[in-house]
């Protein structure tokens, strides 16, 4: 995807809800430590529209593998991967973005990005990043003397997106400084099966490969239900938003999302980088749902572009809009990170788009009807 993560705080409450119709995040055969809140969390998210503890299970301690390894990551997908492996005790670092499983937030941040949290609106993000691409050629900055404090056996990266985490060249270049040296592991999902197979290499790297046959079979099985389930169902035009000022589709996995869940995206780039687009080609598409995905924005902070969409030229000629069909999903946590749960990426989205046949994925803190935000 696009962007960093502008401006917002982790927003997961302290324990993990696993629906009994639905296994959630870590409960692909593995099982999760119960996270306290970090400090930093001020704003805990609402759980009022979620499933009710009489409806879930609480998951419980995981046991650390034998095999001790120090690694740092570099991406959040890549430190969810960690934990859904039960390697969160031996993560010794992570990117600025990093905030889940929940004890990512007690770990020292080695990257570091000037639009993070800074309170930009979507162009001046734009523009800054087209900038710093242009000037510097990246938009991050690594702690180097932190890292190599923290002595890292294993550095888990990408070179997916320069724009998504700090270059690929930069990490093995400095990698080719420190001891030993670490085993730098790269991760460049394009597709949905590429970002569960990328548990892979994150097992074998940090000896335990018998855990990613276990976490890649649940998840795996999950996705299967979608498809088959959506399988025989009428297929809506759904677009897909990833940016808003200016308009982007989403690419990569995000379409084949759409697919799985039985829609339609007539602008996305499936298995391709997503690219700008013009508002004509949005109001020419006329979709059915649009699903507002921005890169690295959670609801929250989506409603502002959402308010800004709303002032676009003949925005309620587009049937989605008519027919309050809008939502506002997290993407920093869930269609933005390619990580385990992308899986949850999908399963809301064929609650959003086929309600009466996927009841059970109709709630979530993750997402937003925008008809009930409209003003009166």
């Amino acid at each position: 995807m696009r962007y960093p993560l502008p401006d917002f705080s982790p927003r997961h409450p302290g324990w993990v809800w696993i629906n009994r119709g639905s296994p959630g995040l870590y409960s692909a055969g593995l099982e999760l430590e119960q996270p306290g809140l970090h400090p930093s969390l001020s704003h805990p998210p609402d759980v009022s529209h979620d499933p009710s503890p009489s409806s879930c299970a609480l998951s419980r301690q995981v046991r650390q593998p034998t095999f001790v390894s120090r690694i740092v990551s570099l991406l959040p997908a890549a430190t969810e991967i960690a934990g859904v492996l039960g390697l969160m005790g031996d993560v010794v670092g992570v990117s600025h973005e990093c905030d889940f499983p929940a004890e990512a937030n007690k770990r020292p941040r080695v990257t570091h990005c000037p639009v993070h949290n800074a309170g930009l609106t979507s162009k001046e993000v734009d523009e800054w990043v087209r900038g710093a691409l242009r000037d510097r050629g990246t938009i991050y900055t690594i702690d180097e003397p932190l890292v190599r404090q923290l002595r890292p056996d294993v550095i888990l990266t990408q070179k997916l997106c320069d724009v998504c985490a700090v270059g690929y060249g930069t990490v093995t270049r400095l990698a080719e400084t420190l001891p030993g040296p670490p085993r730098v592991v790269n991760l460049e999902p394009s597709s949905v099966s590429d970002i569960l197979n990328d548990i892979r290499p994150v097992a074998d790297a940090c000896g335990v490969p018998e855990r990613a046959e276990e976490a890649i079979s649940g998840l795996s099985a999950r996705v299967e239900n979608v498809r088959r389930r959506a399988a025989q169902v009428d297929r809506p035009t759904c677009f897909l938003m990833e940016w808003v000022d200016p308009p982007f589709c989403c690419g990569h996995w995000a379409p084949e999302l759409v697919e799985i869940a039985g829609g339609y995206d007539p602008l996305g780039r499936k298995h391709e980088r997503s690219v700008q687009v013009s508002w004509d080609q949005v109001l020419d598409a006329q979709p059915e749902v649009m699903v507002l995905a921005l890169c690295g924005y959670n609801v929250t902070r989506a409603q502002r572009d959402f308010e800004l969409l709303r002032t676009y030229r003949a925005f309620e000629s587009i049937p989605a809009a008519r027919d309050g069909r809008i939502y506002l999903v997290d993407a920093g946590a869930l269609f933005a990170r390619p990580g385990p749960r992308i899986v949850d990426s999908l399963e809301l989205l064929a609650g959003i788009l086929h309600p009466d046949r996927f009841p059970e994925f109709t709630k979530s803190l993750f997402v937003q009807r925008c008809s009930a935000m409209r003003s009166a």
